[in-house]
């Protein structure tokens, strides 16, 4: 069985949302312990990078059997927490296969699609994986092979991983994900996804 491990990205400000992504109430629960949740779900070994409310977010995930990452440098962009996650992912693990990356504010993606997404991955074909939406719009999550680790771990400031993608195109493959990728940055956009798809808790 391949090793892929996985990476929760829940670092950042939620400057547009006005309070803390991580902290939206979301099924029952808070945002961020819902996602853990799913990821865990498909039970391989999952790494969170925390940094913007830490001290908030840190007693509620403490008692999960998670590995926590904290990203002091967080406010400099996404491309921080990617490079500060895989950096001791794979100081812990340097043997993985892959590493799966996912963001805190995609509430709607289930265990299915990230075990779809490990069914498609060959160890050793240097694939990177990504999520197709049902407007053809592919992105997060993202499965990269443990070839790319080291350009990962470089990524700087607001870089995400499509700058890799963009790189290797010849090696993305795209997994269906139907209309679940939607993100929320806005209230507007919480409420929406909220009212529409969520039990109203």
């Amino acid at each position: 069985m391949s090793d892929i491990q996985l990476l929760l990205l829940a670092a950042g400000g939620s400057k547009r949302m006005k309070e803390p992504k991580q902290l939206l109430s979301w099924s029952g629960t808070t945002l961020i312990e819902h996602q853990i949740h799913n990821l865990m779900a498909t039970g391989k070994i999952l790494s969170v990078v925390v940094g913007a409310y830490s001290n908030r977010v840190i007693p509620l995930i403490d008692s999960l059997p998670v590995n926590i990452i904290k990203n002091d440098n967080w406010q400099y962009g996404m491309g921080s927490s990617i490079s500060k996650g895989i950096q001791d992912i794979h100081r812990k693990h340097p043997k993985l296969d892959a590493v799966l990356i996912s963001l805190i504010d995609q509430p709607l993606l289930t265990t299915q699609h990230f075990n779809k997404m490990f069914e498609v991955f060959k160890p050793g074909n240097d694939q990177i994986i990504v999520s197709n939406s049902k407007d053809s719009w592919a992105g997060a999550p993202v499965l990269f092979d443990k070839t790319y680790i080291q350009e990962l771990i470089q990524l700087q400031g607001d870089e995400g991983a499509k700058k890799i993608t963009n790189q290797y195109k010849s090696s993305v493959l795209a997994v269906d994900a139907g209309d679940v990728l939607i993100d929320m940055d806005t209230p507007e956009a919480y409420q929406q996804l909220k009212q529409g798809f969520n039990d109203g808790n």
